[in-house]
C-alpha cells in the first residue's frame, strides 16, 4: 500500500507525497542530516498530522524526517485488512519506494507497536528505536468508550463541529479528547464524514491489542518513554520489553499521560533527540 506521508528536510522545509505516486519530488532530495532518516508512526485514531511542531521545530534540525499516515488513517488508503503484519509491509514498501536503507523509528502507542514489530522483522533496517507509551503486552480494551461515542454519531447529517462536538460530549466529557477525534473529520456534500476507516479499525481492535512477539531480539538502541500518569507502561511490563529489546532504556516522562507529546512536548523532544542523536539535548 502507498502511504501518505510527509516530508520535514533537515533544512526545515516541508513537502509531501499523496497515496500511489511513487517516491516523488520528496523522496529524491539530497540530506545532509546528522544522523538516520526519522520515522514518525502515529497512534490509533490519530494521523501524521498530529505531529506537524514537533518535526518542523525540532526533529527536523537533526534529520530528515517522515511523518505517515499508517493504513485506514489520515490520507492513506483504506483497507479491509488491518493487521500490524499490514502495517509493517506499508512501512517497508515505503522505505523502498523512498530508497532508504536504514531508519529510526519513533512510534507512539499503536504506531510504537508498529515500530516494535518492524524492527523485530527487519532489524537490519533500524537505526535506533523510540516507543512512546506503549509495551510489548496485551491490553484490555481501553477505547470501547471511544468506540461507542464515534459510532453514534452520523456526521453527514451535521452542518457544523460543534454540532458534532455536542453529540460527541454526551459520552465524551474530556473536550481535549473530542478535539483529538474531531481532527478525523473532512467536510464532504455539506455535511461531514470521517477520514479513519471507523468500521474496519473497530473490527480489527481485538488483534491490536495483542501481545508484540519475535525472535531473535532487537538488539538496537531503544527508549521506551513512560507517561508518568499512564499505565500504557508498568514495572510489571518490564521483563517483557527487556525480552525483546535487551538493550532498552526506560524513561519516565513527568506529568505526562498516554499523549507525551502533547502534555509537554519540549520535554518529550528533548527525550527523543537524547536517544536518536549523540549530544543532541541542546538541540
Amino acid at each position: 500500500m502507498k502511504l501518505f506521508y510527509r516530508k520535514y528536510p533537515h533544512s526545515n522545509s516541508v513537502s509531501e507525497n499523496k497515496p500511489g505516486h511513487g517516491t516523488g519530488d520528496a523522496a529524491i532530495q539530497t540530506s545532509n542530516a546528522d544522523s538516520s532518516p526519522l520515522i514518525i508512526l502515529h497512534g490509533l485514531f490519530g494521523a501524521g498530522g498530529n505531529w506537524h511542531s514537533l518535526s518542523a521545530n525540532r526533529f527536523s534540525k537533526v534529520s530528515d524526517v517522515y511523518v505517515v499516515d499508517q493504513r485506514n488513517h489520515g490520507r492513506s488508503p483504506h483497507s479491509d485488512s488491518f493487521t500490524f503484519n499490514d502495517m509493517v509491509s506499508d512501512l517497508l514498501e515505503l522505505l523502498d519506494d523512498l530508497d532508504i536503507d536504514t531508519v529510526s523509528i519513533l512510534g507512539h502507542s499503536m504506531g510504537g507497536k508498529t515500530a516494535m514489530h518492524f524492527a523485530l522483522t527487519y532489524p537490519d533496517r533500524v537505526d535506533r528505536l523510540v516507543i512512546a507509551d506503549v509495551s510489548p503486552v496485551p491490553y484490555p480494551d481501553k477505547h470501547a468508550h471511544i468506540f461507542k461515542a464515534l459510532r453514534s454519531v452520523q456526521p453527514g447529517k451535521y452542518g457544523t463541529r460543534q454540532e458534532i462536538d455536542a453529540v460527541l460530549a454526551e459520552t465524551l466529557p474530556t473536550a481535549a479528547v473530542r478535539q483529538f477525534l474531531m481532527k478525523n473529520l473532512v467536510r464532504k456534500a455539506g455535511g461531514f464524514e470521517w477520514m479513519i476507516n471507523l468500521e474496519v479499525i473497530q473490527a480489527s481492535y481485538m488483534e491490536l491489542r495483542e501481545e508484540v512477539d519475535g525472535w531473535p531480539p532487537f538488539t538496537g538502541e531503544t527508549l521506551f518513554l513512560k507517561g508518568e500518569l499512564s499505565d500504557y507502561i508498568s514495572e510489571k511490563h518490564y521483563p517483557a520489553i527487556l525480552r525483546l529489546f535487551p538493550e532498552a532504556r526506560i524513561e519516565v516522562l513527568k506529568g505526562t499521560g498516554h499523549w507525551m507529546h502533547a502534555d509537554a512536548p519540549e520535554s518529550f523532544a528533548d527525550a527523543v533527540l537524547g536517544a536518536l542523536v549523540d549530544g543532541s539535548m541542546n538541540v
